[in-house]
């Protein structure tokens, strides 16, 4: 495993996240099972989030670290909040900033993980509701207060970002945005700008660009998925040409797909962080692994253009 600065905050995190969402699932043994297999990969980042499995998630998160018995103060545990969801109709009414809605979520989210603090906090999803000054005053009493020691967003593009930044006192260290290799448009329409097809609409804004202007570390979720949540790419029958050439690769460097799939990402310079939200312990491995391949820089694009994308 390798590990990075996350952000400029001082805070190393390995390359390798592991995002819980769907932790709730397992039983207690199972939970401990799949955190202890992410320490032996030399994981030492967790995400969570308050809405993951209504709070289950962290909940067994924060159970199954106390299980396998590691000091606190050797993981980062990271949450995102800001988005409310009625439980009772099971699902989301709106995005929500306010001070109310944030705090009941951080203090909630604490007591399910058993920790007196989070290393990083990140809204969720972007509230137009905003109230910047109240935003501000809330991230000062959290950090004051000590339960958040660093902040971050997700889901946001550079103007939102930089407006939340005007704002706040602290830093925003982390964007957490999906991307992998079937979900690259935020470098396709970098490739066909100033052209006129399809792959020339920007939805981001220039996002990565932005990242690594104002040092914030990509924190790229769902890396095996195409689409959004169609399902996983990886030895998936609709993606032959993509599939052959992970496999290919991965004879070259001694590496599953899974791993090289992964590489793909950290080989960016934007020094991304891939967060693995497999509950398999063999595919965490795998994952974890892709820490340690290296590409080329033809490597990387040939896996680029496998992946259905083009040069104009």
């Amino acid at each position: 495993m390798k590990y990075q600065e996350i952000g400029q905050s001082g805070v190393t995190g390995s390359r390798v996240a592991l995002g819980v969402m769907r932790i709730g699932g397992k039983t207690r043994e199972e939970a401990a099972e799949v955190v202890q297999t992410a320490l032996d990969c030399g994981i030492d980042f967790f995400d969570t989030a308050d809405i993951y499995g209504a709070g289950r998630s962290s909940m067994m998160l924060g159970q199954a670290l106390r299980d396998v018995g590691v000091p606190r103060e050797q993981v980062k545990v990271q949450t995102k909040f800001g988005i409310f969801m009625d439980h009772e109709l099971k699902y989301t009414t709106r995005y929500d900033f306010s001070h109310d809605h944030l705090m009941e979520a951080l203090d909630l989210e604490l007591e399910l993980l058993q920790t007196d603090y989070v290393d990083f906090a990140l809204l969720h999803r972007p509230d137009p509701l905003v109230d910047l000054e109240e935003l501000a005053d809330t991230f000062a009493e959290m950090a004051d207060a000590g339960k958040v020691r660093h902040f971050g967003v997700s889901n946001m593009g550079p103007w939102q970002v930089e407006m939340l930044q005007a704002a706040v006192g602290q830093r925003l260290e982390a964007n957490q945005l999906q991307f992998g290799l079937m979900h690259t448009h935020a470098i396709q329409a970098g490739l066909h700008v100033n052209m006129e097809d399809e792959a020339s609409l920007d939805h981001d804004g220039g996002v990565i660009e932005h990242a690594r202007l104002r040092h914030m570390t990509i924190q790229a979720w769902s890396p095996f998925q195409y689409g959004t949540f169609e399902g996983c790419f990886i030895d998936n029958e609709k993606f032959p040409q993509l599939n052959a050439k992970l496999d290919a690769l991965g004879g070259e460097v001694g590496a599953t797909k899974e791993a090289v799939a992964t590489a793909w990402i950290l080989r960016h310079p934007a020094k991304m962080q891939v967060v693995c939200g497999s509950m398999t312990p063999e595919h965490i491995k795998n994952a974890c692994a892709g820490a340690d391949v290296e590409f080329t820089r033809q490597q990387w694009w040939d896996l680029y253009f496998a992946a259905g994308n083009d040069l104009p």
